[in-house]
This record gives C-alpha cells, structure tokens and sequence, in this order.
C-alpha cells in the first residue's frame, strides 16, 4: 500500500525533496495512515499535523485529540489542535453540521498553511502544501453524490490528486487496504461515532447505498464509478480547454461601474461570439465567467447555469454570492457587487418561485421579497411587533424551509400544542377563496412557520430557552389583498418605494 501511495505521489508530481506539508489529521484510520506515509517520507519532507476540535461529541472528541497528539509525539511530527464551535459555525452560515464541519477543517489547515508560508517564505520557495486523507471509497461516495444532486461533469469527474495547494495521496488506495496497513503495522486508529449515523447523506450512500449496490448489483461497483470518474474527469478538462480557447479570443475580467455608479469585478464576453458555441461550450463559458468574477464562488448550482444560459438580450438574474448575471445585445457576463464593494456576502436567490430559503439570504417573490438573517439572541431584546417582520426559534428549525404557496396538508401550531389545518385557518380567518392561492407561506415541509400577512406557528415562536433567532422580513408587493408600503433594496441600485 505504501508503494502504491508513493508512486502516486510521483505520477502526479505532488511532492519535491524538502517540501512542507501541512497534514490534517481526525485520528481516524485514513488521516492516521495519511500522516504515517508522509511522515515515513525519504525526500525530506518538512511535516506538520494540525487537529480541529469541533466542539460535538464532547469526551469522545477529547480523547480523539488526546490521540493525535500522542500519536504525532510518537513520530515527531510537531502538531496542533485548534477547537472550533462548528455547531455555531453552522448556525451562522445556514450550513449543516456536516458542511460546517468540512468548511472549518479546511479553514484552519489554510491558516495554518498560509503562518508557515510566512515564517518561512524565500525566493523560490514552493507552497506549503495540505494533505487530506480522502481515498477511492471517499471518491466514489463524492461522485455519487453529486450525481444525485445533479451536478455536471465537473462535479462527476470527482476528487483531483492536486487541486491548488491541496493534495490527496490516498486516492490510491481503498479504505480496507488503509486498514489492512495499519493492522500489519499494529498501530490503531480513532473511530468517529458520527460515520455511523444515517442523519447525513455522504454516510447514508457509504454505509447502505454502496454496500447494497455491490452486494447485489456489481461487486466491483466502486471501481467502475471511479473509472466513470476518470472519464468524466477527461471530458471536463477538454471542455475547460476549448472554452478556454474562445474565453482568450472574446472574453475579458476587471473592475467596472454598475449601475447607480458602484465599482464591481465584472467578467463578460461578446454575445454573438457566446451564443455561435455548443450549449455545452456555453455552460463552460458561463463558469469561467464566474470564476473571473467571484473565484471561489459558492452555491451555484446547475440549476442556476441554465438559468443563466437562457437569458436574453436585456435580462438579467440575482445569483448567490452579490452575484448577477446579464445579457444585452453586445456581451453577456457576470458582476460582483460585493467583492468590490467589501460588503458582507450573503446567498442572493431570485431565480425561483416557489424558493428554497437559503439562510441567511434574500428569497424572490412575486411580488416582494423575503430577507433572511440569523443572528444569537441577546438578553433583553424586544421582539418585534411589525407585521411583516417576524422572530422565530431557529434552534428548532431541522429541515430546509421553503417559501411557497399553500398545499394539501401543511398546518399550524396552536398555543397550548395543538395544530389546526392551514385550510380550517384560512377560513376562519375568512380569507377569500380566490386569495387563499395567493397567500405566501414559510414552511419546513408542511409545517408552517408563517403565514405571511397574518400569523406564525407558536411551535417557532421564541422562548427562553432561545439561543440563535432567524429573523424573517416581508418586503414590498401586495401580501394577498394586503398592500404593504414597504421598499425592495437591490444591490446595485438605489431603493425603490413600492
């Protein structure tokens, strides 16, 4: 197994004798075997661990710590433990616990990596780089997963070997040779309690959905979804390439002036050169725009590509991040307003109706908007009276909301814990029955948080046991026969009274 590492490492011309890598290192068996290999290394390799405590788990994730550094003592390897609340992290990025979790990892192994890089950074000197211990299985769990949501090829194409200064030796080898290795070497490794829940997706695919499929469809199911990768991986390259062609030929990125006179980073190209490409071309090109104006970006989905691709000359589309997207006559691109502006980044998403709620954010309506925002509770704060500006318990919030019109079965809370039909509400409310499709509702499935213009479920209502508040705003727009005086903020642009 070691063998194969290395000359993994070779081919894909990851290390050079003397190179400094940063190791993130959990004290499972991968992160475990990871830091082994490289440590064991014959080039010269300058090595450091780094361990994030999360914050969950509690005494478990303790002596998971414990371990690693013990483990690291035992080899060397100079190490540290950063503690981190992912849970609040989670909490004030509207991520799961799971995405959080990833998202902090790689947050501090880049802090760590960018104070070695200054301690130490000399003329020619190459990048500290970051070892992760992802391997075949994690690969083959990614690719599926990204199926399923639906992303493109380069989602499909999976994990890279080297992505900037990241680095991926492991993806070599299969978890059971990992194991096998450590075992031959009578070292033991950490278990982490939460591989083994069904709550997140990647577990549910690792521990059911491939297993099943290899005991019942393919026992080389695994290898055959790599090697799908490893096509996909060669298709999306190709592509970025032509793209790339006609990007040098009629693309351009810099600073520019948006509307009401604000700079913005802008990445556009002419719209007769974008439209004469294959639709798949175009997609690439639309990515190469995004990563022009926003490199980095998040939450774009393939849904949002062929929203994009579909403009026409005059249109224009809201996207995550301070985003937009345009068309006219002459060019197609996008704009960045808050990269230029230094303004904080929130997901913007104003290309769907009805619409996931992505927290914090602003939500699309027709007519209005709903804006979104989470912030911890403080002592003493008064809840708002306003009627289109609601408080709710975002602690108890444990699926996505959605913001959307009324359906069979959806319900409210009842002060005292019952629940009444949003039809029995609607009537007694004595809402007109050609209104009552109108109404906007935020729900988490069918429970109804709020109705918009009337009241909230008292399940979500805040209490004292309250610790992080979603705050909720209805903007502008009749809120189904009610019209509400107030005023739509669009970035880029000065408010509008309604």
């Amino acid at each position: 197994m070691r063998e194969k590492v290395w000359e993994f490492i070779e081919d894909n011309e990851m290390l050079k004798p003397g190179d400094r890598v940063v190791v993130g290192v959990s004290g499972g068996a991968d992160s475990v075997c990871l830091l082994l290999v490289l440590a064991e290394n014959e080039i010269g390799l300058q090595i450091r661990a780094v361990h994030v405590h999360h914050g969950i788990r509690g005494r478990e994730a303790d002596r998971d710590a414990a371990y690693v550094e013990g483990f690291c003592a035992r080899l060397g390897v100079p190490q540290k433990t950063v503690c981190r609340d992912v849970p609040g992290y989670a909490r004030e990025h509207g991520l799961s616990v799971e995405e959080a979790g990833r998202a902090v990892r790689y947050e501090v192994m880049e802090e760590e990596a960018g104070r070695w890089q200054q301690e130490e950074d000399g003329e020619g000197q190459r990048p500290v780089w970051i070892a992760v211990a992802h391997h075949q299985d994690d690969n083959a769990e990614t690719i599926l997963h990204h199926l399923f949501r639906g992303s493109g090829l380069r989602g499909l194409a999976g994990m890279r070997p080297v992505q900037k200064n990241r680095i991926r030796p492991l993806l070599a080898v299969r978890r059971q040779e990992i194991q096998d290795y450590l075992e031959s070497r009578g070292i033991g490794w950490r278990e982490d309690s939460t591989n083994l829940s069904g709550e997140y997706t990647r577990n549910r695919i690792r521990n059911e959905l491939i297993p099943y499929v290899s005991g019942h469809v393919n026992g080389r199911a695994v290898e055959n979804v790599l090697r799908a990768g490893g096509i996909f991986r060669q298709a999306d390259d190709y592509l970025q390439k032509q793209a790339g062609k006609v990007w040098q030929q009629s693309g351009k990125a810099g600073k520019g002036t948006g509307k009401g006179g604000r700079q913005v980073v802008r990445a556009s190209m002419d719209a007769r050169e974008f439209w004469g490409q294959e639709p798949v071309i175009r997609i690439y090109l639309i990515r190469r725009m995004l990563d022009e104006a926003d490199a980095g970006h998040r939450d774009i989905t393939a849904r949002h590509l062929g929203l994009i691709g579909r403009l026409t000359a005059g249109g224009s589309l809201d996207l995550p991040g301070c985003l937009r997207a345009f068309c006219s006559s002459q060019e197609i691109g996008i704009e960045n307003y808050g990269a230029a502006a230094g303004e904080e980044i929130l997901p913007v998403r104003r290309d769907a109706c009805p619409a996931e709620v992505l927290v914090p954010g602003t939500v699309p309506l027709l007519p209005g908007e709903l804006r979104c925002a989470v912030f911890p509770r403080k002592k003493g704060a008064e809840i708002p009276k306003k009627e289109y500006t609601k408080w709710f318990d975002y602690d108890k919030i444990k699926g996505t909301l959605s913001a959307r019109h009324r359906q069979p079965g959806d319900y409210l809370t009842l002060p005292g814990g019952g629940c009444k039909t949003l039809k029995r509400f609607l009537i007694d409310e004595k809402v007109p029955r050609e209104h009552r499709d109108e109404i906007w509702l935020l729900a988490e499935g069918k429970h109804v948080l709020w109705v918009v213009g009337y009241r909230i479920s008292e399940y979500y209502k805040i209490v004292e046991e309250t610790h992080t508040i979603l705050q909720v705003e209805f903007y502008g727009g009749k809120a189904y026969g009610r019209q509400d005086p107030g005023i739509i903020v669009r970035r880029g642009s000065e408010p509008e009274d309604q």
